[in-house]
């Protein structure tokens, strides 16, 4: 037996709902019409392809071995119904998956949540934080439908978009010793608040070890926000982005100096799957999206704005 379209738009929806009767919430459909498509569903792989775990369905191995195509498939079929019909953005009711750090969605989400609640009210918008290594998978596979990060190593399926070149400073508080004059000695002999929401290792750390240096780091924070109180109150140094400390010292009480290193600013891109490029729906949200990342970072980032060949 071959399943329908509607059949995988079941197994995509049971599959993120983690329920039948969830499922059933999500595409308007009852939920002896969900069960009836996954009984379906299951005489078509020969699989289980959910087996309930308390009060959740949990996707066997197969389920997931196929669930990132069917997801990529479907999009892409939503894709082609778009460019035969005006895209109007008022009646869009999709799901939009973007991978975002933490720092970046406190400071652009607020302005993009407003424009959405009156051009695209029915959208609905899940920021996650992706690891680096993860965002082209990810992407490839529909678990994301954009990503904005700092540059990746290329990719011939990916395609990107430079939106700002941010570069890094340092906050403390605001009487630190070394607030009147940061030297680069005094950055390597101080104590290092860092953030590593994945276990990452950041930038700056790279580098000095490149050049046979370490810092000393006291506290790994999940995030930007705790690492700023954690400054402000304290004697450690906090290396963060430069849009995120203009904001965060408008709120504590932190003095943000410059980096006693030479390091080049480093541009924050727009990524999406080359198989949604001509989607006027994903097209409309990337230039909504990279208007509220320029609006958020403009007064202290340059902006780019440009599609990279």
């Amino acid at each position: 037996m071959q399943p329908d379209l509607n059949l995988y738009r079941v197994l995509d929806a049971i599959h993120e709902t983690g329920g039948v009767t969830a499922a059933a919430r999500a595409l308007n459909l009852t939920q002896p019409a969900i069960s009836h498509a996954l009984a379906r569903l299951r005489v078509a792989f020969d699989d289980p392809l959910f087996v309930r775990q308390g009060n959740h369905l949990i996707p066997t191995a197969r389920t997931e071995a196929v669930i990132g195509e069917v997801r990529r498939h479907l999009r892409g079929l939503q894709g082609i119904i778009h460019l035969h019909a005006a895209f109007d953005p008022a009646r869009w009711e999709g799901e939009v998956v973007v991978g975002i750090r933490d720092m970046l969605e406190s400071i652009a989400l607020p302005a993009l949540a407003a424009t959405l609640a009156t051009a695209a009210p029915k959208l609905r918008l899940i920021s996650r934080r992706v690891a680096t290594g993860e965002v082209a998978r990810q992407l490839g596979s529909g678990q994301l439908d954009l990503a904005i990060e700092r540059r990746l190593p290329p990719h011939p399926q990916m395609r990107e978009l430079a939106l700002v070149d941010d570069d890094l400073v340092v906050a403390m508080r605001r009487d630190h010793p070394a607030a009147a004059n940061l030297s680069r000695s005094h950055y390597l002999a101080a104590t290092h608040v860092s953030v590593a929401p994945l276990g990452e290792t950041g930038t700056i750390d790279l580098l000095l070890r490149n050049d046979g240096r370490e810092r000393r780091i006291g506290i790994v924070c999940q995030h930007y926000f705790a690492a700023c109180q954690i400054a402000a109150a304290g004697e450690m140094l906090l290396t963060l982005p430069r849009s995120y400390a203009r904001r965060m010292a408008d709120l504590l009480p932190i003095a943000v100096c410059e980096l006693p290193l030479r390091i080049r600013p480093y541009p924050l891109l727009a990524y999406w799957h080359d198989s949604r490029d001509d989607d006027p729906a994903l097209a409309w949200l990337r230039e909504r999206i990279a208007d509220a990342v320029i609006a958020a970072t403009g007064d202290t980032l340059t902006p780019v704005r440009r599609t990279a060949p």
